[in-house]
């Protein structure tokens, strides 16, 4: 309780003397004690910092990263074999840190302000509060939420609800929340990481957030590309990333560092000993020359099978076995930025909307700032990749064509980025595709003949899902065991959320 309480100490001379979040980066705070400091402007940066912290922590962060093939475990080391063999995975310490903490936080921040004429507190909370559970319902699907967080009602077993009811309310907020007046609200600049208190990104950063629930649903009967359309053509969207800036870190104190940093550079070294490039990803871009894969990996350009631990095969024939290669590693540097919604992924969903109206001129345009946003985010000022003859360019093609390429870029732009983003979306759009090959079955033919660009099954856990992908880990111990209304346990991490219905793996 000390050190919560010095954490929370520290939040106050923060936010009244000095604006700087480098005293105070640990957000497992105690939200009781919290309700002693009943000001918005304490409890918002905290909210901010966990709800980005969870979107590249230990479940989300690695759960995405092996699940989109990104990276696979290494041969060495055995801390994410479950994960990359399609063993049960709950995902419950990102559930439990989101809806302990900053969601928590953020009814307080909508609860004490909603009676305010500053509407400016309200309405991020609201934002990111919408937010938020879009992310919890999109991971598990159908999940308690309008009876949850209600315990101080006493609602203590809330039921479940419909993953289609609960976007049908969120739609609903996010409407309201739009009709907002801000011309006399305000939010102090220290309280808020994101967008130090600019009410217009926060306006455009909602406008966005009802732009992605509404592509979500692209595969649904509840999804109208007209309408899409006519919204994106009249809304103000984000044009400024939404992020908690990488100067904010202090990457040389433990508990203060970006979160895959504490991986990385921690104790624990989890990255460096467990993680290496996943052949399917790391050969995309260095086939393709992708300037962005030196900012995304080091110790060389080698990747290895996918979920592939027992092989003592020289796939490659270059006189070392498997097992003994050495691998390319995961590449984070102490001032990255820690996303939470990108400008790229904005404009790529606009080009996708583009796409399917057969608008394939400002399809192509917007695909187009959508790489170079990624690329300005890599520090990278060549854009030769989207130009003649590189192999980003702009193919244009039927609809599903246009889709497939935005979708692949979407897929390297968010690398180390937004990977639970990265996995939800390809469960939308199917793309990266499936390869059928079985790698166990020939590793040298495999190796020789290896599909660029394509995703494949993993070795170790080929025969679990049926030859699928996972589609969603299970419901969180957490929930299922202390709720009297929980539903059964799902049988396995191939159970589909409800929008997740294009045809494909």
């Amino acid at each position: 309780m000390k050190n919560k309480l010095l954490i929370i100490f520290s939040v106050i001379i923060t936010l009244v003397v000095i604006p700087s979040c480098n005293d105070w980066l640990d957000v497992n705070h105690d939200p009781n004690a919290l309700e002693e400091i009943p000001d918005a402007k304490v409890l918002l940066p905290a909210a901010e910092v966990g709800i980005a912290n969870n979107l590249m922590g230990w479940d989300f962060g690695f759960g995405g990263g092996f699940w989109v093939e990104y990276w696979t475990q290494s041969y060495t080391a055995s801390q994410f074999k479950s994960l990359c063999e399609y063993l049960p995975q709950e995902f419950n310490t990102a559930y439990q840190s989101l809806m302990r903490e900053p969601m928590t936080d953020l009814k307080r921040i909508k609860t004490m302000s909603a009676e305010d004429e500053n509407r400016g507190y309200y309405f991020v909370a609201e934002a990111l509060s919408i937010f938020t559970w879009q992310i919890i319902t999109d991971v598990w699907g159908d999940m308690p939420y309008f009876e949850a967080l209600r315990a101080d009602e006493g609602i203590l077993h809330p039921v479940q609800d419909t993953g289609e009811a609960i976007y049908e309310d969120l739609l609903n907020r996010v409407d309201d929340l739009l009709k907002e007046d801000l011309s006399k609200s305000y939010i102090d600049a220290a309280s808020d990481f994101i967008y130090q208190g600019d009410l217009d990104q926060w306006y455009r950063f909602a406008n966005s957030l009802k732009l992605k629930l509404m592509i979500r649903l692209s595969e649904t009967p509840q999804y109208d590309n007209a309408e899409v359309l006519s919204f994106i053509n009249s809304a103000d969207l984000l044009t400024t990333t939404a992020k908690i800036p990488g100067s904010v870190w202090a990457d040389d104190q433990e508990g203060k560092r970006h979160p895959m940093r504490e991986f990385q550079a921690g104790g624990a070294n989890y990255i460096t000993t467990n993680v290496i490039a996943a052949k399917n990803f790391i050969d995309y871009l260095s086939t393709n020359e992708d300037p962005r894969l030196t900012t995304l990996f080091y110790n060389g350009t080698k990747g290895a099978f996918f979920g592939d631990f027992d092989s003592k095969e020289d796939s490659d024939g270059n006189g070392t076995t498997d097992d003994k290669e050495t691998y390319a590693i995961p590449l984070f540097t102490g001032d990255m930025d820690l996303i939470i919604m990108s400008d790229w992924e904005v404009n790529f969903y606009i080009a996708e909307v583009y796409a399917r109206a057969s608008q394939a001129a400002q399809a192509k345009d917007y695909y187009e700032k959508g790489v170079i946003a990624s690329l300005k985010q890599h520090g990278i000022d060549d854009y030769s990749i989207i130009e003649a003859n590189g192999y980003a360019q702009w193919q244009g093609g039927n609809t599903e064509a246009m889709i497939k390429q935005i979708a692949m870029q979407k897929w390297v732009a968010n690398a180390n980025y937004q990977h639970i983003e990265s996995f939800l979306e390809r469960n939308r759009t199917k793309y990266p595709s499936v390869n059928e090959i079985d790698i166990a079955a020939d590793r040298v033919g495999a190796n020789a003949n290896f599909p660029i660009g394509d995703l494949t099954i993993s070795v170790k856990g080929r025969g679990l899902l049926q030859g699928n992908l996972p589609a969603s880990p299970l419901y969180p111990s957490s929930y299922i065991f202390r709720n009297n209304n929980a539903p059964d346990q799902k049988t396995n991490v191939g159970v589909k959320v409800w929008w997740n219905l294009k045809s494909g793996k």
